[in-house]
């Protein structure tokens, strides 16, 4: 600057060259006194290099910032502005002990060359001399700032309050450059920051880049000051929250006004107690438990686990029971109003309810409805729980894999709790529940244990009345509930569990009763589902009619309860797109409502052909219609194959039949020589669905009857029937569900085994309605109905 000038203040005579010392975190000042603790290695080398000289003098300069690195290794690593120190005190240590050593730094210099290898590095440098300013205003405006700042800081560090004292004794604001550099060395900012006002030769330059800095400590001092502030008034609000609460609960506490927190856990369990019928051996145990609860401290984990373990005992309904009503005209009003048809399940339902009008009580009693999906199996639990007057509470096993699910875990595990049963009865707060166990033929095993095995306990009626689950640890008795699990099948379900429950059956529905059952349920309840009324919809019987044959056929309902939700869908959007008052539908509309018809009339088969034959078969699904085709290929070698996904019972069944076959035909002779001469292939459709069974015997039978003799069988006839290696044909299960198949597939005649005779004549005359059905003790009865030239 112009006005500026400077005297050049004389000094010591330093060397040349300096040993080079780098530092690492952040640059040192000239004029300073500076400790330094010298432990590493080349550290001591590079001290030792400098004792080689009197006076001795280091050249510490800044390392260039790189993680977790503590030596120099490259001269690139160094800057090139430093400053000289003068060792004035060593101490004398043991060698692999740190050396401390008092440096005087002096001035800055500029290394202009690097000479030597790592550890120790010379360097030819430089000095930049200090120079004495002259009386100069800016320059003690900016001094006069710099003070300001550190005193202002002086007041919000206490902690560095007497080390900014002693800087502040040391300071002179007619020497700007060593203020600048003092102040410089104070702030607690990045050592590159801190490196350039060292490397910056103009004073002013410097002054101001060192009040900078320090306005920046202020600031964020400021800031530091405003959040302590803040914390600490919600600290000591709390605080006095937290006394003036306590001395509240004494004061409480003396005047008798208020307990505390166990006696108040105490005193609600002790009134819980009062309303419930113990045993003698839960009374125990919840006085045993509650004298443990007085002498934990609150603050204990084991309080609140304890807590949790009497909360339940309480909370059970010992003793308890909802009183039953056993007024049969009142059920079956229930049964008619929710559920259309299945008489026989209906009766079975009421003679139950009979027996425990008698009785006096329905224990020991455990239902299982066995059906196909679809056909209220669920509801029917929900209508007897209605029907008796009971709480109703159901939970699904399928899938279930852990025993602990069945009878709870045992306290010592974290987050414990009671199993499936126990938690139904707190529920429902009653000891005589219905519980329904749906889908118990899907019920899991693994590592952790058998729920089935576990389900014994509970479903047996001379066990369950001392039902232990493991996080209870007290007997409780579930004599009195009322079991009713539902199953698609029987054969997954294990047989001991099994032989505890009593089976009634739910088949499936007909035509005729699916219709009344859309038009009574599931077409209202679709409607108000849909914010629709039957004024804005019309569905003939007619489109039910069509709807049901060609796109819902399975055995229970929910399949056309869909169909009946997505035609109500696209009526509703045809309502809102074209302001219609209303849409009626047409058998004609159907398929652009559903699309096309999912169950076509089987054209290929329409016309009798040699070697097709009719079956009926029982799923999981319900009844079904399935046909068997034989076929011949000329060959040297004859035999006899199978396909279709055919299960093991299967395969025997037509290699009986086969055998069969062939004995009865052996004495023709140009029938023994078409054996002879053909090889023989029996295919069950649909290739892609796994079948088993035994009762297709006489079906498979007639097939290979046909293609032998080349004769058409009768194409209005179905069978059923398994067949023995000396002709009988033996009886058969699933008579009602494969008759609804027969009826849903229109289908005029039906042969069943004469044993099962008596499983016909039981059936309502709705079901036989329709059906020509003939009885066969022997495959030539059966030659006779399916070939009568």
């Amino acid at each position: 600057m112009g006005n500026e000038k400077s005297i050049v203040i004389a000094a010591d005579i330093f060397p040349d060259v300096l040993p080079i010392f780098p530092i690492f975190d952040r640059p040192l000042f000239p004029k300073m006194m500076v400790p330094i603790i010298v432990a590493e290695n080349d550290a001591k080398k590079i001290v030792r290099k400098a004792l080689e000289a009197s006076p001795s003098y280091l050249g510490l300069v800044l390392a260039k910032s790189q993680p977790n690195v503590r030596s120099l290794q490259r001269k690139e690593d160094l800057h090139t502005i430093g400053v000289v120190g003068k060792i004035v005190q060593i101490r004398e240590s043991e060698p692999d002990q740190p050396v401390p050593i008092m440096l005087q730094l002096l001035e800055r210099f500029e290394i202009l060359d690097l000479m030597g290898k790592p550890p120790v590095f010379l360097a030819k440098v430089e000095y930049w001399h200090t120079v004495e300013m002259t009386a100069n205003e800016e320059l003690k405006a900016y001094s006069i700032s710099i003070i300001d700042c550190i005193k202002e800081m002086m007041q919000m560090k206490p902690l560095v309050q007497e080390e900014l004292q002693l800087l502040m004794s040391r300071l002179d604001i007619n020497d700007p450059g060593t203020l600048a550099d003092f102040a410089a060395f104070t702030a607690s900012t990045s050592g590159e920051e801190l490196q350039k006002i060292l490397e910056t030769k103009s004073i002013r330059a410097r002054i101001e880049e060192a009040l900078i800095l320090l306005k920046k400590e202020l600031e964020i001092s400021k800031l530091q000051v405003q959040i302590n502030k803040r914390i600490e008034e919600r600290l000591t609000t709390q605080q006095r929250e937290f006394f003036l609460k306590e001395q509240l609960k004494e004061i409480k506490k003396e005047l008798g006004l208020t307990k505390d927190d166990t006696d108040t856990e105490v005193e609600k369990f002790k009134k819980r107690i009062k309303l419930l019928k113990l045993t003698p051996e839960a009374k125990t145990r919840v006085d045993e438990e509650l004298e443990k609860l007085r002498l934990i401290p609150p603050s204990s984990p084991e309080f609140n686990v304890t807590r949790a373990y009497l909360d339940w005992l309480t909370i059970l309904p010992w003793g308890k029971y909802s009183n039953d009503k056993y007024d049969l005209a009142r059920a079956s009003k229930i049964l008619d109003q929710d559920h259309h048809g299945l008489n026989d399940v209906k009766e079975r339902i009421l003679e139950f309810i009979s027996v425990g009008k008698i009785k006096g009580n329905l224990s020991g009693s455990i239902i299982l409805l066995v059906g196909p999906p679809g056909v209220g199996k669920t509801s029917i639990g929900q209508s007897i729980a209605k029907s008796l007057g009971r709480r109703f509470f159901r939970f699904s096993l399928g899938g279930m894999r852990d025993e602990a699910e069945i009878k709870g875990h045992r306290r010592t595990y974290i987050g414990a709790l009671p199993g499936k049963f126990i938690n139904a009865i707190k529920t429902t707060k009653t000891s005589n529940p219905v519980i329904m166990l749906d889908e118990i033929d899907k019920i899991g095993a693994s590592f952790v244990g058998d729920p089935a095995s576990s389900l014994l306990e509970v479903l047996d009626p001379e066990q369950n009345q001392d039902f232990l689950d493991h996080y209870l640890d007290v007997r409780f008795d579930l004599s009195k509930v009322l079991f009713i699990c539902t199953a698609n099948q029987l054969e997954t379900i294990p047989g001991p569990l099994l032989d505890r429950m009593e089976v009634i059956r739910l088949s499936g529905y007909i035509l005729e009763d699916k219709v009344e059952i859309a038009k009574k349920h599931l077409i209202p309840k679709q409607l108000k589902k849909h914010g629709l009324t039957a004024r804005k919809i019309s569905l003939p019987d007619a489109v039910l009619h069509e709807l049901i044959d060609g796109y819902a056929r399975e055995a229970g309902v929910r399949g056309l309860e869909n169909q009946i939700k997505k035609i109500l869908r696209k009526s509703t959007k045809k309502i809102v797109e074209s302001n219609l008052a209303k849409v009626s539908i047409q058998v004609e509309d159907l398929p652009e409502f559903l699309g096309r018809r999912v169950f076509q009339e089987e054209k290929l088969y329409q016309k009798p052909m040699v070697g097709v034959v009719k079956g009926l078969a029982y799923t999981s699904l319900g009844g079904a219609t399935l046909y068997i085709e034989a076929t011949k290929i000329v060959s040297n070698q004859p035999g006899y194959k199978q396909t279709g996904q055919l299960g093991n019972v299967m395969i025997e069944s037509s290699e009986i039949a086969y055998t069969y076959v062939r004995s009865i035909l052996g004495k023709k002779n140009k029938v023994r020589d078409f054996f002879a001469k053909h090889f023989i292939h029996l295919h069950v459709p649909a290739g892609a669905t796994p079948k088993d069974g035994p009762s297709a015997g006489i079906t498979m039978a007639c097939a290979l009857y046909s293609l032998a003799l080349n004769k058409v069988m009768r194409n209005d006839i179905a069978m059923t029937g398994e067949l023995s290696l000396n002709g009988r044909v033996m009886p058969i299960g699933g008579v009602k569900e494969k008759l609804l198949a027969a009826k849903r597939a229109k289908i005029a005649n039906v042969i069943f085994p004469d044993e099962n005779r008596m499983d016909f004549e039981e059936l309502e005359d709705h079901i036989k309605e329709g059906i020509t059905v003939h009885f066969a003790e022997t495959f030539e009865q059966v030659r006779k109905i399916c070939f009568p030239k």
